[in-house]
């Protein structure tokens, strides 16, 4: 038996194992796993080439609980390791042996371990850990024992298999992970599409009726490994290996508790110049940005690394599901953190342009379609408009328009449609929207009679979609049906025809503001069609676009938040209600006409509440004769 001292650059590196180096203990059974993969697929590499002379066979890892003896066991039957191999590998910490392997075999496919700590991270919930190991080249198997110290043992072995068994003696601290449901938990987070089957205890298994069978012949059932792992999910094969009904299998597989079915799917596979793997779902999302809910996974090498994906998906795409494998994607010693590094950015961005020849492709393929899931899939489009310029600059192929009559436009068709009509004296191109066809119809119909089209812009962040789309088309600017009248809206050179006096006006003004007596109201007078409505309320498009932009987080910085609302009384001065208030002899009878008019137009935006509403309602009773 030979001892020793752990080749460590700092002394007793442990306890800053346990308490610094990770930062979530339950990642030792994933980098423990994640070893016996390595080892098993280096195997399967070096027979391939003809330099291990042994059967690979069909080998998996096994993970085994002893409750009785509070240990945990990880076992494979990879490669296994020699005397020297455990004292190079496993007690000079800082070498890494998949790093080693790499540089000697390039072209070997499937290594994960690229950090010579992770075998140590067992050390996070053992307080005692040994290693039993037989290599397939022809030499003795040893049994190497550590205690958390610098010391180590090691020592002949009898075991006869090839592979390595690594057996942790569960910390008082850390007995949740002699829990099968923990361990169970634990290998479908970590290791549910490791590429080397992962057996974790057995199952029962009903065999089929032999045909001919009598028919009171009760099936036999047998006892079964229970392999908890996919070694061969969907990313992992070729689009053209995959049928609509496999992808939505994998799609359940990956989110048992979502039950909805995706919109589509995106693939990825590409091999230059960085590698990457994996399947992107666009859920139906309607309005929601919540991107806390069924993350999309990463993984190195069908590991699982993190759901914290932000910077190698693109914030618009954090809204999607689904899965990336990538081996280039830099992490920290534990995995759990991503590194900034060029080689992200390139992922990121062909990510989004594989992203924006997908919706394209869609929108080509079956425009129907495409605009039946447009609702679904706005707010990803709409958010990529907003923060990526390569997305933006491809958008206008796919994004969509729709008009509050159920017509979808491109852009290119929305302009053409529209530049006739809705271009203003000064030659500039003028979209009307609303956000609330219910709440808007009144202006919406008005717009209608005029011959003009209204799109539907309703998704949480269409106010930064609009500042987006007004600051870099040319001559165009975005008003929302109800920030004015509509002669206001789209100005034209008509000329206007007024029933009343200058002087006439300006007491109508003064009458109707000291009736209103609120400095949230603007009274606004103009000359419109005598059928137009006598009083209508609007709200500046600024005002209004700056609130709602700082509702959803853009413009904080105009101060919007605390501003109060503010509107404007636009009162028709050719109505008969404007002559009317003129005629009255009495302040009594002018205020309660001004009043009434102003609660109908209140209550057309939803303005009207609590007292004034009740107010209303008993004084239009009385009025019913």
């Amino acid at each position: 038996m030979n001892k020793g001292n752990i080749n460590v650059s700092v002394e007793n590196i442990f306890p800053l194992i346990k308490k610094f180096l990770y930062s979530d203990h339950e990642i030792f059974l994933r980098e423990l796993v994640s070893n016996g993969t390595d080892a098993t697929l280096k195997l399967k590499h070096l027979c391939n080439i003809g330099e291990a002379k042994v059967e690979y066979g069909n080998p998996k890892i096994e993970v085994k609980i002893n409750k009785e003896n509070n240990t945990l066991h990880i076992i494979d039957q990879g490669l296994g390791m020699t005397a020297d191999e455990v004292e190079k590998y496993i007690n000079q910490v800082a070498f890494s042996g998949a790093e080693e392997f790499i540089n000697q075999h390039k072209d070997a496919d499937g290594i994960i371990g690229h950090f010579g700590l992770g075998f140590y991270s067992a050390f996070m919930v053992a307080d005692k850990v040994e290693i039993i190991t037989k290599s397939f080249k022809d030499e003795p198997a040893v049994h190497w024992t550590c205690d958390g110290s610098p010391e180590f043992t090691l020592e002949n072995s009898d075991k006869t298999d090839r592979g390595t068994e690594v057996i942790l003696h569960i910390a008082e601290d850390s007995k949740e992970f002699l829990d099968e449901w923990k361990i169970r938990e634990l290998l479908n987070k970590y290791n549910k599409f490791m590429p080397i089957p992962i057996k974790f205890g057995t199952k029962k298994e009903t065999l089929p009726l032999p045909e001919g069978a009598a028919e009171d012949a009760k099936p036999e059932e047998i006892e079964v490994d229970d392999i908890i792992n996919n070694t061969t999910p969907a990313w992992t094969k070729s689009p053209s290996e995959l049928s609509d009904e496999d992808y939505l299998s994998f799609y359940r597989e990956l989110y048992p508790m979502q039950f909805d079915e995706p919109l589509f799917h995106i693939h990825l596979n590409v091999d230059y110049p960085f590698n990457l793997t994996g399947i992107l779902f666009f859920p139906k999302l309607g309005n929601n940005i919540n991107i806390d809910k069924d993350r999309i996974q990463l993984y190195q090498n069908q590991v699982f690394v993190t759901d914290e994906v932000k910077g190698i998906v693109p914030d618009f795409l954090m809204l999607l599901r689904g899965v990336i494998d990538s081996p280039d994607i830099p992490l920290n010693v534990s995995r759990s953190y991503l590194q900034a590094d060029g080689a992200v950015k390139k992922i990121s961005a062909h990510i989004t342009k594989k992203v924006a020849d997908k919706m394209a492709a869609l929108f080509n393929t079956n425009r129907e379609d495409y605009e039946q899931k447009w609702n679904d899939i706005k707010v990803v489009i709409e958010y990529g408009m907003i923060s990526e310029d390569k997305f933006f600059e491809k958008s206008d192929k796919f994004a969509l328009y729709p008009t509050v009559d159920g017509k979808y436009f491109t852009w290119n068709e929305l302009t053409e449609t529209i530049t006739p009509n809705q271009t203003n004296k000064d030659g500039k191109l003028v979209v009307l929207y609303t956000s609330d066809i219910d709440g808007q119809d009144q202006y919406i119909q008005i717009a209608r009679e005029k011959g003009y089209e209204v799109i539907l812009l309703d998704s949480p962040i269409s106010s930064h979609l609009i500042q987006k789309l007004e600051s870099t088309k040319e001559n165009v600017t975005f008003v929302r049906v109800d920030a004015d009248h509509i002669n206001n809206l789209i100005e034209k050179d008509d000329v206007k025809i007024s029933k009343l006096s200058e002087e006439e006006k300006t007491k109508l003004s003064t009458e109707i503001t000291a009736a209103i007596d609120n400095k949230s109201y603007t009274v606004q007078l103009e000359d419109l069609s005598a059928t137009d409505a006598p009083f209508i309320i609007t709200q500046s498009e600024f005002m209004r676009r700056m609130k709602d932009m700082q509702a959803s987080g853009g413009a904080g910085m105009f101060g919007m938040g605390n501003f109060p609302e503010m509107y404007n009384v636009v009162v028709n001065s050719n109505s008969d209600l404007a002559s009317e208030i003129l005629s009255k002899e009495s302040k009594e009878d002018k205020t309660e006409l001004i009043t009434q008019a102003l609660d109908l137009a209140k209550l057309s935006q939803g303005l009207l509440k609590g007292k004034e509403l009740t107010n209303f309602i008993n004084r239009s009773f009385k009025n019913i004769k």
